[in-house]
Parts: C-alpha cells; structure tokens; sequence
C-alpha cells in the first residue's frame, strides 16, 4: 500500500469485502501530500536499518507460518484477500529493490514523512490497475508459491537495505530522499501491513513492540500531533489510518485529532 508500488492502491488494498478490526473496509496504499514535521529528530541511519529489518522480518516470518487456508481469508485491505496482500508485498519488496539501485544526483526533495501524501479520499477502486493485485496472487495457485517468492525476493530487499550507503540519494515516485529516510518510511508501511495480515487471523503473529512504537511516532509525525497516551501503538495506528473506527471514548480523547482522521496515506 505501501506507500510503495502500490499499484494504486491504498500501503496495499482494493475491493471488495475484508477491512479493519470492526469490518470496517480500508485502503492500504496512498498518494502523497506533503505533511510537515513535528520535530522529532531522525534516528540514525544503523537504527533505521535496524527498525527497517526487524519490522520487515517479522512480517514475512508471520506469512511463512500461516496454514494455506489462512490465505483465503480477508485481509484488513479492503477487498483483498490475505493472498492478494502477500502478492503486494512481493511488489513492495521489488520496489525496494529497484529504488535502492536508482540513485539519485539531484539533492532531496523529500523525506520520511513528506514521502507519504494524504488522500482526501480511499480510492473508488475504478482504476483498472486495482484487479491486478488480486490476478497476480491467483495466478500464483499454491500459497506456498507466494511464500517462496516473498522470502526470495524478500531477503533480497532486506540485504539491499543492510548494505546501502546510508548517503545514497535514491529517486522513486518522483521523489528524491536518503536510503535511510526512504527506509524509515517502510517501517510504517510494513507494520501497517502486518496489522492488516492479522484483521482477521487473531492466531497470527502481530508485530514486534519496537515496530509498532517506531511506525505511532511516524504516524504522528505525519498527523503533525501526538495520539493520546491512553492509545496502544496498535490502536493509534488502526484509528490513526482508519483501519478501526475510534470509540466514544477514544474520540473524545482525540480532541480536535480526530477531525483530521483518517489519515489515508498514499
């Protein structure tokens, strides 16, 4: 959905049927506003990488456990199977590739929060490109066909990443950033993905506590405000993205927050 070679559709989703924790359908991948930073320094490029693998091991570990007919159940990307999620996340791996072996000579014009732009609205779905996701993943037959590409082609992302010049200017989506603000910006797109594996398969594996904390402090950079700190990690990221509808009680707790959401990150 990511963002990410989304394929238009919104850090990974279309169509019809699956959502958030509440049933609630939502769009995993996003088109890009610029937001301005809160002000919270950047961490540096080894911890970046570090939160980048931990967060990208995770996921994958948690798709190479899943029974086959966990993929067959809906994903919390709107109309996207778990099979159709795991497609995209191959795409997301190939794009990290690719972007990591463009560089960049012109100096950057974004960074890891001004990477994602707010859509004022999820996609309608109309966009012919939202049938491929779920056409590739079919295509595939076998989950374990899936598996296997994701890991190939998943540790090949991870040991791009592990290896870049942490001063390499890389080019994607018309933008120009760091390797390492274009990874940290993977951060939130895997940990909402991983949120997104897990709607609906309450056995899953979630994602590790260090992840979940790293993509809240992107959100809320993004948000340009904190969430309250009665919200868990996970929930500031379901009700921050619109994967869950806030509660009363939470609503109330957002303040004025909670007219600027969801954040539909694309």
């Amino acid at each position: 959905m990511a963002p990410s070679v989304v394929v238009n559709l919104a850090p990974g989703c279309s169509r019809a049927a699956g959502g958030g924790g509440d049933g609630r359908p939502v769009r995993c991948t996003v088109r890009r506003r610029p937001y301005a930073l809160v002000g919270r320094p950047a961490p540096a490029y080894g911890a970046v990488v570090e939160l980048f693998s931990h967060s990208w091991q995770a996921l994958r570990a948690a798709v190479a456990a899943l029974p086959d007919e966990d993929f067959d159940q809906p994903s919390g990307c709107a109309g996207w199977l778990v099979r159709d999620l795991v497609c995209h996340l191959v795409i997301d791996a190939q794009d990290v590739l690719i972007t990591l072996v463009t560089p960049a000579e012109s100096e950057p014009t974004a960074d890891a929060v001004t990477y994602w732009e707010l859509l004022d609205a999820p996609p309608t779905g109309e966009d012919p490109l939202d049938a491929l996701i779920p056409r590739l993943a079919a295509a595939y037959g076998e989950p374990r066909w899936l598996k296997f590409h994701l890991d190939d082609v998943g540790s090949a992302a991870g040991r791009a990443a592990e290896l870049a010049d942490p001063a390499l200017r890389v080019s994607t989506q018309d933008k120009v950033l760091t390797a390492g603000d274009y990874l940290s910006a993977y951060v939130l797109e895997w940990t909402l993905h991983h949120l997104d594996l897990t709607a609906h398969l309450p056995s899953a594996a979630a994602p590790p506590a260090e992840t979940l904390a790293a993509a809240r402090t992107a959100l809320e950079r993004i948000a340009g405000a904190p969430f309250p700190a009665s919200f868990s990690d996970e929930a500031a990221l379901r009700v921050g993205t619109g994967r869950r509808t806030p509660t009363d009680a939470e609503r109330a707790a957002l303040g004025d927050l909670a007219a600027s959401l969801p954040l539909v990150l694309g």
